[in-house]
């Protein structure tokens, strides 16, 4: 029984902590998700622009299959999500698909990480989507995205496997969870010459490439980067690193030898995740198989 409650107890405090949908959805989209990392304008030297968070336009990503910038999602109607339903939301945020009466429907939303936000709790979704309805409406169109090829969403095996709300109460799985909404294994994975995700073998070795060319909206300064590996192997891995270097990397872009990481990880969101959701993270990142590359 004094089992029992302890347990009861644990998860009546994190459900205070993480408070009603609204302060769910707001925390969800404003750390771990890092939505405005893509969905929010910024200045030349990358600093989000006061005033117009989520108003689209903060990167773009121009490669053979599509040219497109992150769009509108606040709740202006001319130019952002005002005139969705909570469906609709849902249904772009989980399928990648617009409104059927939208003047792009039927062209799947690219780039969006559709294949990892299919993850997400019924509870949370509908968090989101609360979050999002309380923003303020900014006016603030941005340039129609442009399909030279057809767009497909790569699924992600964790997502396909689901999560419930149970497991957010195991640490590991609560981290494996986390991970997934927040897409990390997508950069951190290689990816074929078809662009596809080796999610079956060699899922969090890294080595995929961010560059100008492709990638824009961030500062001139930038020149590039390539993602890191985040499984346990010792030397090319995580696995030499303690917890806390872990920690400090996400939430702080500082390597494990002192140099500043580089764009685009969402270093500045990331800096608001809980200190129990960060530690549910290096658990889950713990678990990946070194692969040695």
């Amino acid at each position: 029984m004094a089992a029992g409650a302890a347990v009861a107890a644990t998860i009546a405090a994190a459900a205070h902590a993480e408070g009603a949908p609204l302060e769910r959805g707001r925390y969800l989209v404003t750390t771990i998700m890092a939505c405005g990392n893509c969905h929010t304008p910024k200045d030349a030297q990358g600093r989000p622009i006061a005033g117009k968070e989520l108003s689209g336009g903060g990167v773009g990503i121009d490669v053979p299959p599509f040219a497109v910038v992150a769009p509108n999602i606040t709740p202006d109607r001319d130019t952002g999500i005002g005139g969705w339903s909570d469906a609709e939301i849902r249904r772009a945020i989980t399928h990648g698909e617009r409104p059927a009466r939208s003047a792009l429907a039927g062209k799947p939303i690219a780039v969006m990480a559709v294949g990892f936000f299919k993850a997400l709790l019924p509870s949370d979704l509908d968090a989101i989507v609360v979050y999002l309805r309380s923003l303020p409406p900014v006016g603030n169109a941005v340039a129609p995205p442009v399909y030279r090829a057809p767009v497909e969403h790569q699924s992600f095996p964790l997502a396909e496997r689901g999560f419930v709300e149970r497991d957010l109460q195991d640490k590991v799985r609560r981290g494996a969870y986390l991970t997934t909404i927040g897409h990390c294994l997508e950069c951190h994975t290689p990816q074929d010459a078809k662009g596809q995700g080796l999610y079956d073998s060699a899922l969090g070795a890294g080595g995929r490439p961010f560059l100008p060319s492709f990638v824009k909206g961030l500062p001139a300064q930038w020149k590039g980067s390539v993602s890191r590996n985040l499984t346990s192997d010792r030397e090319h891995g995580l696995g030499g690193w303690s917890d806390a270097e872990i920690e400090r990397a996400i939430t702080r872009g500082i390597g494990r030898d002192g140099r500043k990481l580089a764009e685009p990880m969402a270093y500045a969101w990331y800096a608001g995740i809980r200190a129990e959701d960060l530690d549910a993270i290096v658990a889950f990142l713990r678990t990946l198989p070194p692969i040695a590359r």
